[in-house]
Formats: structure tokens, sequence, C-alpha cells
């Protein structure tokens, strides 16, 4: 199996990397020369991949991603096949599958989580697309999902990808929500004189034990009390995507809603619990966090 690989990023790259340890001949490119690439071009990356190729974007979604596949539209042929495996808005999709079919070269979105975590954990992945593309890439697929039965999923066609990636974001942020808050609340209180040792004690036999509960554990023990970190964090589309859905199909979304207005209010003010949210993005995404500013002693 031979797979070029578009993005040779936080993501991308890791992703290459698990990739050819399961054996995947992965040709990557990307526009830095730093960045371990194979190839310089993507004339250069057609030209290695032999038909019927197969060639995976992972880029940053917008225009990064659709001038990626408006130029694999111009050098691939009929019966390669190109995968979206950015956070797209999944409304996008259907369009690049046109232009895509128009050339008889087939299209798959590809949701992906884990992180930077994923080159050793796996990804999990939810693709969209018809069932032949899918199975196309069923060595791929099992190369980069965590190991045991779950982990991968058919969401459906060209778009079911995106649009269940864009939920899973959302839900993402309630939770980090809710954790940011509920530490929070213990730093504003006189009874709790460590948050911290608090947070550790919840990841064994609680209700909310959880991966982002470990990470908190972890944000705390690199950085007691969160104190170093600016309570902003960045919010990266998904989730207004998913209210906008949601409000099309008059779904009530409110606690995503309430969880994507805090981070948009975070970018002004001092929040213990937007802390601590910022600090879960780096622990599982390698996002950069604001330093809190020294106070001058005036």
């Amino acid at each position: 199996m031979r797979l070029g690989m578009i993005g040779l990023g936080r993501m991308g790259g890791n992703m290459a990397a698990r990739l050819r340890r399961a054996g995947i001949d992965v040709v990557g490119y990307d526009r830095s020369p730093a960045s371990g690439r194979d190839v310089a071009s993507l004339e250069e990356l057609a030209a290695v991949l032999a038909p019927p190729r197969a060639v995976w974007v992972m880029v940053p979604a917008g225009e990064a991603t659709a001038s990626s596949i408006a130029a694999l539209a111009d050098l691939l042929e009929p019966g390669d096949l190109v995968v979206d495996g950015g956070n797209s808005p999944f409304s996008e999709d259907q369009r690049h599958a046109a232009a895509l079919a128009e050339r008889g070269i087939e299209f798959l979105d590809a949701g992906v989580s884990g992180g930077v975590w994923g080159l050793d954990e796996g990804y999990a992945l939810m693709v969209g697309g018809s069932p032949e593309a899918f199975e196309r890439l069923a060595p791929v697929w099992a190369a980069l999902k965590p190991d045991g039965p779950d982990g991968l999923v058919h969401a459906g066609p060209v778009g079911a990808g995106h649009f269940t990636k864009m939920v899973h974001n959302g839900i993402e942020y309630g939770m980090m929500q809710a954790l940011g808050e509920g530490y929070g609340l213990m730093q504003a209180s006189d009874l709790v004189p460590d948050p911290d040792a608090v947070v550790r004690s919840w990841r064994s036999g609680t209700v909310i034990r959880s991966w982002l509960l470990d990470l908190l554990a972890r944000a705390c023990g690199d950085n007691p009390g969160l104190a170093s970190l600016a309570p902003q964090a960045a919010e990266s589309g998904e989730a207004r995507w998913m209210v906008a859905a949601a409000l099309e199909l008059g779904v009530p979304l409110p606690a995503t809603a309430a969880a994507l207005y805090a981070r948009q209010t975070s970018q002004g003010g001092d929040n213990a619990a937007m802390r601590a949210v910022a600090a879960l993005r780096n622990q599982f995404g390698g996002h950069a966090v604001a330093k809190q500013p020294r106070k001058l002693d005036l």
C-alpha cells in the first residue's frame, strides 16, 4: 500500500510515522523544506505515486485544503482517490467531491481525533464516502486506528465524516468547559486549599473519570494551580458550525453553545476556568497557550 500525505505538521507528520510503522509506504509533501518531506511539489508527489493513487490531505481547513484539492484535481487521474483528513466544514465536502467526480476521482472525508497522542495511542477515525472508496483504504484505517475493535466508523456518505467529527468536537467543548468551571470554583473557595489534589483524586472511581480529566491532572502537575497560564482558550470553528447546524435542524444545544461563547469571551478578562480549558487544549492537541503577563512592582 502506498499513500501520499500532504501536510506534515503536528497531525500529518505523526500520522505518516504511524503508517510507516505499519508497513505503509508514505510519500510525504509539505511546503516547508524542514518538514522531512519526501518530495518538493505536488507535481512530484503525483508522479511518484503509481495509479490508482491515494492521497491524504492533512492541512488546515479553508483555503489551504481547497487549494490542495483543486491542484490534485488537475494532477490526478480517473480512478484515483483523495481523502480530506482535516477539520473542514462538512458543508464543503459535497463541493469537493463533485469537483473531483468530474475528473473521475473519488473523495472521502475523514474526521480524525487523537491529537499529539495519536502516534502511539492511535487515531479515532470517522469517515464519509462510498463503501467502495472506504474499503479501498482498509490497510490505512487499520494502521491508524487504536488497537481493539473500536476507533473506526464508516459514518455515512460524503460529509458524514466531518459532520460526526464536528459533533465530537462540540461535545469536547462542553466537557472541557465543565471540567474548567469545576476547577475554577474550587480555586475560588477557601474550603479547598489544593484543587490540584482533588482533580488527581477524581481519576479513580469517580463517574467523571476520563482522558480529559487525566490531562487536566497532568497539566496541574506541570503547572501547579495553572497560575502561569493566561485565561484564554481559542475556538477553532467546529462548535460554531455545530451550533449553526443545530439551529438549521431545530435541535437545541445549550451546553455546546455556552461553551462556545465562554471561549469567545475568554479573550478578555481573568477566569480560572478558561486557564484549565487552555491547558487541556495544549495537553491533547499541542495548541499554544498564552502565558500570564508578569505583574510589575511599581
